[in-house]
């Protein structure tokens, strides 16, 4: 199978050989650029990641004869994995994340190194923070502070970005995001607003759950609001659900009522009817109702 079609393949559907694939197009310089870009991004899927793939990504990012945008699409396709490691337990012998542990460290000191390297391309340090802060360190606080404070607008895109995934308290710059003209500071913004769950955030991201917001925005506000006020989320998304008919939206409002609902402790045991089970005690579907039909 070839790069183009794995990219067109659902990853649960790659055959066993699908990383060799993507490896060997990685590492042969006479492949297209674009078939190298799209098979750096597919080798970050977490059914291929390895140790062999992730020091693969590694050297291409340290490589400075590689172009630069390939050495960025590295940089960040090594996020899943550092996030997957930051939260195993190396020392249980039942857990088994795709990468090792000498491997997850080294991952984490190149990223450092890169953003700190003031010679590097600063979309390679861009992205290289982008993927670090998957798995949070004390120095990525800093590293946020001056992004945001730099004056260049990529940095500070940058930053609010990381903002969603560092533990620390950044309102004030989320909050400023929020009434940024550019979408893409924006998206990031409500983004970043839902990971923090900011209160005073609630206004400017619930007016966005209509029908008429941009729909990347959208599914943005919708995650958001299901963080930051629950229960207040759940009745604007039923309603928002009786406007729209887009069927990525729905589903992710069916989500987010979940998560909603589960925030606030109202799932248990006795919500889920034995008669929805066929004999078997398999949930054949004929009997489920959507999320978003609105309790009686």
């Amino acid at each position: 199978m070839t790069i183009q079609l794995l990219a067109d393949t659902p990853p649960w559907d790659w055959p066993r050989t699908a990383g060799d694939t993507i490896s060997a197009c990685l590492q042969n310089p006479k492949s297209p650029l674009e078939d190298r870009q799209i098979a750096a991004e597919l080798a970050g899927d977490l059914i291929v990641m390895n140790d062999s793939i992730a020091e693969l990504l590694l050297s291409i990012i340290g490589n400075a004869s590689e172009p630069e945008e390939l050495r960025a699409t590295a940089a960040i396709a090594l996020g899943p994995a550092l996030e997957e490691a930051d939260t195993a337990d190396y020392e249980d012998e039942f857990e088994d994340p795709v990468i090792s542990e000498p491997v997850f460290e080294k991952i984490r000191q190149t990223l450092q190194a890169v953003h700190d390297d003031r010679n590097a391309p600063k979309f390679l340090r861009r992205r290289a923070l982008e993927a670090a802060v998957r798995s949070p360190q004390p120095w990525h606080n800093d590293a946020i502070q001056s992004a945001w404070s730099s004056g260049d607008s990529d940095w500070k895109l940058t930053s609010v970005f990381a903002m969603r995934h560092v533990p620390g308290s950044y309102d004030a710059p989320i909050l400023e995001a929020l009434k940024s003209k550019d979408e893409d500071m924006h998206f990031e913004a409500v983004s970043a607003a839902g990971a923090k769950e900011l209160d005073k955030a609630w206004p400017h991201v619930s007016a966005l759950l209509s029908a008429d917001t941009d729909k990347d925005l959208l599914l943005a506000a919708i995650e958001a609001a299901s963080s930051i006020r629950p229960k207040e989320a759940i009745s604007l998304l039923y309603d928002l659900s009786d406007s729209i008919e887009d069927e990525e939206v729905q589903e992710a409002i069916d989500e987010a009522i979940m998560m909603a609902r589960g925030q606030l402790g109202e799932f248990d045991e006795d919500e889920f009817d034995e008669d929805e089970f066929d004999e078997d005690g398999d949930d054949d579907g004929e009997n489920q109702e959507p999320i978003t039909k609105r309790p009686k």
